[in-house]
């Protein structure tokens, strides 16, 4: 049977590292809902541009829009064995989708990592953050600085602060995605799956943490 993992948590808790730790632990493809966007956004598909336009204001993507994307990358051959999913579903709505999605499948959300950080917490975290314009890879200046400042050190390409991670769009999508999400832990929480960890600490710690979690969990 095949096993499937949700990774949730608020904008700038750390979730794509957390994930590219995971899957590669557990040997399940990372699905990223952001990585999905980036695609469509770079070929500058239909769906691409209408989920830049929710994005850019820090909003959260239609459900119809994700749901598409999810629902056809969890049909390719490497998803065979499971996935690990990050950035999606994000409400009660998304994860009745992606229950009826994954019985397609023969599988099911097998746990549920939340990662929690709190609100100032993640401002900081946010308004900080850089990413590279060739392939989205992401930096902070005090966090995680790129080695010459203003340039990628995978593909050396210029860095530049995306309209969401400016101040005020950080703020309000903070807000949102506690408004519109937050149901989403109360779901998974009453069906059992919730796995919360700190993700306030330490990167390495968080990782040890999530693991030792979800092999606990079998």
């Amino acid at each position: 049977m095949p096993k499937y993992y949700v990774l949730i948590g608020p904008p700038g808790a750390g979730k794509g590292t957390q994930a590219q730790r995971i899957s590669t632990a557990l040997e399940l493809p990372h699905i990223s809902s952001g990585d999905l966007f980036r695609e469509n956004l770079k070929k500058e598909t239909e769906l691409g541009k209408k989920a830049k336009s929710f994005m850019d204001r820090g909003e959260l993507v239609p459900d119809d829009l994700t749901i598409s994307m999810v629902r056809e990358r969890l049909a390719e051959p490497d998803c065979k064995n499971g996935a690990l999913l990050d950035g999606f579903p994000r409400t009660p709505a998304q994860a009745q989708a992606l229950a009826e999605t994954l019985a397609t499948f023969n599988g099911q959300v097998n746990a549920v990592p939340y990662i929690k950080v709190a609100e100032d917490v993640l401002v900081k975290r946010l308004t900080g953050r850089w990413t590279c314009r060739a392939e989205g890879h992401v930096y902070h200046e005090k966090f995680n600085p790129p080695k010459v400042a203003g340039i990628c050190d995978v593909d050396g390409s210029a860095l530049y602060q995306r309209e969401d991670d400016q101040p005020e769009t950080v703020v309000n999508r903070i807000k949102v995605y506690f408004k519109q999400t937050m149901p989403l832990i109360e779901y998974y929480s009453t069906a059992g799956l919730l796995l919360e960890v700190d993700g306030a600490k330490p990167i390495d710690e968080v990782s040890a943490a999530l693991l030792k979690g979800l092999s606990e969990r079998g």
